[in-house]
């Protein structure tokens, strides 16, 4: 059977486009819906613990036993549960099935990731062009597709809460004097009704039932149309590595200084998300204009991040990634200081879709180059560079929902804007380091069809 590289990078991104259809709406609502002693962003931080310690070695395990395509199957049931254990939310059942999915994250995480890069990786050499460009290509593709998850998944929320009446109502002009940078979960005695109303039972029954069904479509999709393919070190490997080694890759990849110089970022890109997922959906949109609000507001993330995705992978092949990085920088900064300057009111809707409509430029820089930066400087142990990066992204996330319900909302801001600053310094000395590298060697990728690997999302 001959291998048909776009057939299957549009059947995974697809697939991956309906389970993260479910998975992106129930994140985005989860500190406005289960709002009652901060189960909501416990469970996420949990998830992202989960998906921490399992990135550990998971990946690497299951995608020798099982091969990429097998990996991501059994991975959607994970994400699955979730939606389920939504039904009926309580600590037992949220704290659960977000274990469950941070178990199943981290392999879906780095399978989808290797084998989008396979795929770039086989086609180059096909039509004789330069691996990372055809494999910074095909993210950009993936990334559109599936970013757009954003957008589908707050569209049907916010489509499904508004049948109900009197659900998701702003606070009123009270409580909107404290929304924004200067709300503090502890010190407000209105931290506790901030969200205001929820949606009833037949509502939010409704709403899961359809996330379900997005799961289900999902798991259908990969199984029955998606081909199996051996990435290269599967080809070269299976015969030689044990378990026992490949539990410690992750680990053994932060000998690499590269690696090292890289984790400030890649934490930033859980921290971002995080906020922007926890935070400004709940003290800015949430408490200001209501929770019927937040999927429209964050469909205009997901729009902007969706085009800005496939548009950025492709404009790297002309611009570099450092210019692509330093632009992300700018708009990400400029972004944190407008949130930390700003006074959010429900007469101010149409800057609740600016920001996170800005925001979403910054994250998609994010989202698609610091990948695709993974999968070229570390080409030749790529699960293992995967998983660090889901590790070190995941922490960025548990940090991002640990504090979310004692630190007030400025705090964050400032932590946020000081990591970005350290992360792209460290970036920049990573650059300096391949730039000092003999020429020969980055001469030998085009002709040679070397193999990269970008990442994950």
């Amino acid at each position: 059977m001959s291998l048909k590289p776009m057939k299957n990078l549009l059947v995974l991104s697809f697939g991956i486009l309906f389970l993260y259809t479910a998975y992106a709406g129930l994140m985005t609502l989860q500190s406005s819906l289960n709002h009652d002693e901060g189960l909501g962003v416990a469970s996420l931080s949990v998830m992202y613990g989960a998906l921490t310690i399992s990135s550990m070695f998971l990946p690497a395990i299951l995608m020798k036993k099982l091969g990429c395509k097998w990996t991501i199957v059994a991975s959607m049931f994970c994400y699955i549960s979730f939606t389920l254990g939504n039904f009926y939310p309580s600590w037992p059942t949220l704290i659960t099935t977000s274990i469950l999915l941070g178990i199943g994250g981290a392999p879906l995480w780095a399978a989808k990731s290797a084998y989008i890069t396979s795929l770039g990786s086989k086609y180059a050499e096909m039509v004789g062009k330069a691996t990372k460009d055809v494999v910074s290509h095909y993210f950009g593709i993936f990334f559109f597709i599936c970013q757009t998850c954003r957008i589908w998944g707050n569209l049907i929320s916010s489509l499904i809460f508004n049948l109900s009446p009197n659900a998701g109502e702003s606070l009123g002009a009270l409580n909107q004097t404290i929304c924004g940078a200067g709300f503090c979960p502890i010190q407000s005695l209105a931290a506790e009704n901030i969200t205001g109303p929820s949606p009833s039972d037949t509502v939010l029954y409704t709403l899961l039932g359809c996330y379900t069904g997005c799961g289900v479509i999902a798991v259908l999709l990969i199984a029955i149309f998606l081909d199996t393919i051996k990435t290269k070190e599967e080809t070269e490997q299976e015969k030689t590595q044990t378990i026992c080694s490949m539990f410690f890759e992750t680990f053994k990849h932060l000998k690499d200084k590269r690696q090292c110089l890289l984790i400030p970022l890649t934490l930033f890109s859980g921290l971002e998300q995080g906020f922007i997922t926890g935070d400004f959906t709940r003290d800015y949109v949430t408490c200001a204009i209501g929770i019927r609000m937040v999927g429209f507001v964050i469909i205009s993330f997901g729009v902007t991040n969706a085009i800005c995705a496939v548009v950025f992978g492709k404009l790297s092949q002309y611009t570099g990634r450092i210019s692509i990085f330093l632009s992300g920088a700018f708009v990400q900064i400029a972004c944190i200081i407008a949130l930390l300057l700003w006074k959010p009111h429900a007469g101010q809707i149409a800057v609740f879709f600016v920001i996170s409509g800005i925001w979403g430029i910054a994250d998609a820089v994010w989202q698609t180059q610091i990948s695709s930066l993974y999968g070229i400087l570390f080409e030749k142990n790529k699960e293992a560079a995967f998983a660090n990066f889901c590790l070190w992204e995941s922490i960025g996330f548990v940090i991002a929902f640990g504090y979310s319900t004692f630190l007030c909302v400025s705090v964050k801001l400032y932590i946020l804007l000081s990591v970005i600053v350290i992360g792209i310094i460290l970036y920049a000395v990573v650059e300096y380091i391949e730039y000092q590298k003999p020429s020969t060697v980055v001469e030998k990728e085009p002709k040679e069809n070397s193999s990269p690997i970008p990442v994950a999302a």
